[in-house]
């Protein structure tokens, strides 16, 4: 993923997030991009022009009626310079702004006269972000091609938890990178499976596992990138899914598995990404189990095999697996490969610091029969977009 050369206008409107904006150049600048800065009038509160002219090293716009700047008709040579526009953190008044084709100040009016693709990152209060005005100037921004990063889920400047935080710096960098892509994957219909189960034991106790669902949802990211139908079928987690993508929330091992087999049929890849629970409970009680003196013993069971089960359909997708591994990775992987009739296995050691569970990097080992390829340490945005690439072109191989 790069942006060598690539001309970005980043638009900067009045919200808290707007502090994050200097690193986010650092960001762009260091995939190879060339970065001009705009900000609105509100937004100079938050975070100051000079920083973000060190950090681009071009001066930054605030004002539509600069008299040096119009001598030349600034406003419209920036907007024919820019290949593409970004906007971020982009605020709710913002999003009304552009939904509704003001241009009462420089940022705006940029928007209007480009013809560049602009991209938003939204920014705001969960409750501002659910808005029924905010959500109806949403849809009808995605109507007319503006690309929507975010918003991320999480704690709020102000105390509530929801969606509304801007994405990260660098998911906004690798996300503005990976697109436009060549749509490689495109028509093809991609059923992923993300994040952990939860297997019940009694009304307020399950086992479940580690599993964040980043790596899921990063390569449904990355499919929806190529050209591809999506389903993701998710487990619980704390992430907001791309737009695009057709969601079906699951909990248990058992929910999965009949989400799966349901969609599998009219789909041409599966990638089960899920940490799937390999045994539940063998009986659930239906109140809560009570401490007592004695030691309590648990029975489990095993529950069904997705992996196994979608690979020995009569007509089986292209299959893909994950297998998270603490030792022997690659004898491991190979093995499950082989034993499931799997076409691909991607691996990786949860057993490292920093990488896997959790985490924002991860590092895979890919498998195929008599092949394989070393995907080394990188952001799981970047490293899902490798991986769908490696995907379609064995999908390509072996479907010609």
């Amino acid at each position: 993923m790069q942006l060598t050369k690539q001309k970005i206008l980043l638009g900067i409107t009045g919200g808290i997030a707007a502090y994050k904006t200097p690193d986010l150049v650092r960001k762009l600048t260091a995939l190879g991009a060339q970065v001009r800065c705009v900000m609105s009038a509100s937004a100079t509160e938050f975070v100051s022009p000079l920083a973000l002219q060190a950090v681009s090293g071009n001066p930054v716009g605030d004002d539509l009626l600069d008299r040096n700047a119009e001598a030349a008709m600034g406003h419209i040579e920036l907007a024919k310079w820019a290949d593409k526009v970004l906007i971020a953190p982009t605020t709710a008044n913002f999003m009304a702004k552009l939904t509704h084709g003001l241009a009462d100040d420089l940022l705006s009016t940029l928007c209007l006269a480009t013809s560049a693709p602009i991209y938003i990152a939204p920014a705001m209060n969960q409750q501002m972000w659910h808005a029924p005005a905010t959500q109806s100037n949403l849809s009808l921004l995605i109507q007319r091609g503006v690309k929507v990063l975010g918003p991320a889920p999480g704690e709020q400047a102000c105390g509530d938890v929801g969606l509304g935080r801007m994405l990260e710096p660098v998911d906004i960098a690798n996300m503005l990178a990976q697109s436009p892509i060549d749509p490689i994957l495109a028509n093809r219909h991609i059923v992923i499976t993300a994040g952990p189960t939860r297997e019940e034991i009694d009304p307020v106790r399950f086992i479940s596992n580690h599993s964040s669902g980043k790596m899921g949802y990063a390569l449904a990211q990355a499919a929806l990138a190529l050209g591809a139908n999506v389903t993701l079928i998710s487990g619980p987690v704390n992430l907001s899914p791309p737009i695009g993508v057709k969601v079906i929330n699951v909990v248990s091992a058992e929910q999965m598995h009949q989400a799966v087999m349901k969609v599998v049929p009219d789909c041409e890849i599966f990638i089960g990404c899920a940490a799937v629970a390999d045994y539940k409970p063998q009986q659930k009680t239906q109140q809560k189990i009570k401490k007592s003196d004695s030691e309590l013993t648990l029975t489990f069971t095993r529950n069904p095999d997705i992996l196994s089960d979608v690979a020995h359909l009569a007509q089986p997708p292209f299959t893909v697996g994950f297998a998270a591994e603490t030792q022997d990775v690659a004898h491991y992987a190979q093995d499950k490969l082989k034993r499931k009739k799997l076409d691909m296995i991607a691996a990786n050691d949860v057993s490292q610091a920093g990488l896997g569970f959790n985490s924002e990097q991860n590092a895979l080992n890919v498998y195929w029969n008599n092949g394989g390829k070393n995907l080394g340490v990188a952001d799981k945005s970047q490293l899902a977009l490798t991986l769908m690439t490696l995907v379609a072109q064995r999908y390509a191989q072996k479907t010609t």
